[in-house]
């Protein structure tokens, strides 16, 4: 029934309208989505207990609105953000679309999200609960030059770390000019490390591209473990659009963004191996991108990762996805 009502209805819908349409839903129906277990087996990870493999990736609820219900949904964890330093608008719309026959969208959102200071109040007024686990992804401020970037880390990290069961430095979007540069080794360890004091024993990671040439990700490995990191998330977006079934014309209309999704499938999961090879098996690895079937759940498990994110298919396949997956990797 999903299907037929994204194939027929919401892919006639603005895809940013059709979103916040789709999680005001989401939030209302908390109190009875509530009432539902949380389905799959414990995981041990970042010294914390996370209720089940699957968590939702950073950009759905950039702004910490909605964390229970999304929960409630089945996810074990939740993951928002990309907050930055500063509140921002993001990019000019229209900046989020949709290739349904490769069932992926591109996005040049931009992180757009209400600010580090807003977004902290909001977890404190939250307070600590019962739910899935919570992660903060935090990115660089548009207005903040590359070479003060760390600065803007700080800040982040700083207001939002005493909300945050885990934090993630997010160098990899392809939306904000300049950030990827800071996925080169000499320019991310003194980010990381600085926020690694900040944090003061919150687990933190780094969340990096799959456009990384091989050797670039095991730099990033050899640094996670250099640093003592608690982990590294792979992968974020890609600016490729190689091997996509939709015409190019469309493609080429839609224009810059990040691409998500089911052409990620590949990439990701060989980057997981590689990371997974580097550093060997202590190291929690979030495995993201492509993951749409309990197969591709199961394949990133097996090469590697030690929890799963998803997005994308989540959009795709409707809100008993999450269970879906979680049952089908439980099995």
């Amino acid at each position: 029934m999903y299907h037929a009502f994204f194939d027929k209805v919401l892919t006639r819908t603005d895809p940013e309208r059709a979103h916040h349409a789709a999680f005001r839903a989401i939030r209302a129906a908390r109190p009875v989505t509530g009432l539902r277990r949380t389905p799959g087996e414990p995981v041990r990870a970042l010294g914390l207990t996370f209720p089940n493999v699957l968590g939702l990736a950073a950009g759905f609820d950039k702004n910490a609105v909605g964390i229970d219900g999304l929960g409630a949904l089945g996810f074990g964890h939740v993951e928002i953000g990309t907050v930055t330093g500063e509140a921002q608008p993001g990019n000019p719309q229209p900046r989020l679309f949709r290739l349904p026959d490769d069932r992926a969208v591109v996005n040049r959102m931009g992180f757009n999200n209400d600010g580090a200071e807003v977004v902290a109040a909001r977890l404190a007024s939250r307070g600590r609960r019962p739910g899935p686990v919570l992660g903060v992804n935090i990115g660089k401020s548009k207005v903040v030059p590359e070479d003060e970037a760390v600065r803007d880390y700080e800040k982040s990290a700083r207001l939002l770390a005493p909300y945050a069961d885990y934090l993630v430095v997010n160098v990899s979007s392809p939306n904000t000019p300049g950030l990827r540069n800071l996925q080169a080794v000499e320019k991310l360890e003194p980010i990381l490390t600085s926020v690694q004091r900040i944090a003061d024993g919150v687990p933190l990671l780094v969340k990096i591209a799959p456009d990384l040439a091989d050797d670039d990700v095991l730099g990033v490995a050899d640094l996670a473990l250099a640093t003592g990191l608690d982990g590294i998330i792979a992968t974020n977006t890609t600016i490729s659009r190689a091997g996509l079934r939709s015409p190019a014309a469309e493609v080429e209309e839609i224009g810059a963004g990040g691409l998500s999704g089911r052409p990620l499938t590949d990439r990701s999961l060989e980057v997981m191996r590689l990371l997974r090879g580097r550093v060997g098996p202590d190291l929690t690895l979030i495995g993201v991108g492509g993951i749409t079937t309990v197969e591709d759940a199961r394949a990133r498990l097996d090469a590697g990762a030690t929890l799963l994110q998803g997005y994308t298919a989540f959009i795709y396949e409707g809100p008993l996805w999450p269970r879906r997956i979680v049952r089908g990797v439980s099995s």
